[in-house]
């Protein structure tokens, strides 16, 4: 089967000169994948000179007028730049065309656009934004939100669990992965009301077997893989993903200050490689009527063919089919009134 990528080569911080050689990089290595690259026509062909691959049969070019810069305000890209490579990109999802879009472009704008033109799944309130960290384990720990919502109700949290479920049971063949609620200790006790009431419904789902609840855990917990889910609000989610992302720039500096370290960097490359950010870029937009995914605005073209790899990944293994059919299975019908925004 062949799966078919829109790529927004305009987006993030350095565009085509990024993107394209991304998207390249990956063809070379995928031979089930076709690319759709969405921006200014001539510019991304002119790139494509640069690389001798113009004429490449699993590439086409789709033209588009405006780019979505980095910080331009939502409406903004919503509104007025309706012929934008992020927009075009996401439309190719809603028509069929391709399987799944990659954006390093404007986060708000791309969740906001997204919904727009996708719109959520039924029983879904807000789309959350998930991607992967890695533990002891050797394996992903899977974590959200990492941004979309800062402000989450019980019910919202309880939606995010949900959904991980379903990504983590499809992208990593776990029939029932274990759920670990964020919070300031594990005990029952700890935690603000929303952490508390989230638990609650967490575990009557784990007694009547829809979900693998494991209970409260703590940052320290997330690399040390004692739950294949960590569910958090976007702020605490976000917060944790740059400070993990600034430790680890800051330990490869502590590697380049002298020779010594320099050649302790060499004997441990192998292992330092787990502690590099780029290898797990490429944060999927859960809950919405098509796959998106969402790739660091600062990406260099290794970091951003990473982000193409997953993107590939969850339309091969049909998360969004599994999606559809898990939410509508696990999705509580009517939230408490009170817990809705």
């Amino acid at each position: 089967m062949t799966i078919k990528i829109s790529i927004d080569c305009m987006g993030g911080d350095h565009g085509p000169s990024v993107t394209i050689p991304a998207a390249l990089s990956f063809l070379k290595q995928q031979p089930e994948a076709e690319l759709i690259l969405v921006g200014l026509e001539e510019t991304l062909r002119a790139e494509l000179r640069k690389h001798g691959a113009e004429s490449n049969p699993r590439l086409s070019v789709k033209h588009a007028s405006e780019v979505v810069a980095m910080d331009d305000p939502v409406e903004v890209a919503l509104r007025r730049k309706k012929d934008s490579s992020m927009r075009v990109a996401i439309e190719l999802v809603k028509e069929g065309a391709a399987n799944v879009c990659v954006s390093a472009g404007n986060t708000g704008a791309l969740m906001a656009v997204s919904r727009y033109i996708l719109k959520t799944m039924a029983g879904v309130d807000r789309p959350a934004i998930c991607s992967i960290l890695p533990n002891q384990k050797n394996g992903p720990t899977y974590m959200l939100d990492l941004g979309a919502n800062v402000d989450c109700t019980p019910h919202h949290l309880h939606q995010f669990a949900i959904m991980g479920s379903v990504l983590v049971s499809a992208m990593e063949g776990i029939k029932k992965p274990t759920i670990g609620l964020l919070n300031v200790g594990t005990e029952e006790i700890k935690g603000n009301d929303v952490v508390k009431e989230t638990a609650t419904l967490l575990r009557a789902d784990h007694e009547r077997g829809l979900l693998n609840f494991y209970g409260n855990v703590e940052g320290n917990d997330i690399f040390k893989g004692t739950t294949d889910i960590v569910v958090c609000d976007g702020f605490v989610g976000n917060v944790t993903l740059k400070a993990v992302e600034g430790l680890s720039r800051f330990v490869k500096s502590v590697f380049k200050q002298n020779v010594l370290s320099m050649m302790g960097a060499v004997l441990a490359k192998s292992s330092l490689k787990k502690l590099n950010p780029e290898r797990y870029n490429g944060a999927s937009l859960l809950g919405l009527k098509g796959l998106v995914f969402k790739s660091h605005g600062g990406a260099n073209a290794y970091a951003f063919e990473w982000a193409i790899k997953r993107a590939f990944d969850a339309a091969k293994y049909n998360v969004q089919e599994q999606l559809s059919t898990m939410i509508a299975e696990l999705m509580p019908d009517t939230p408490d009134a009170q817990r809705q925004v």
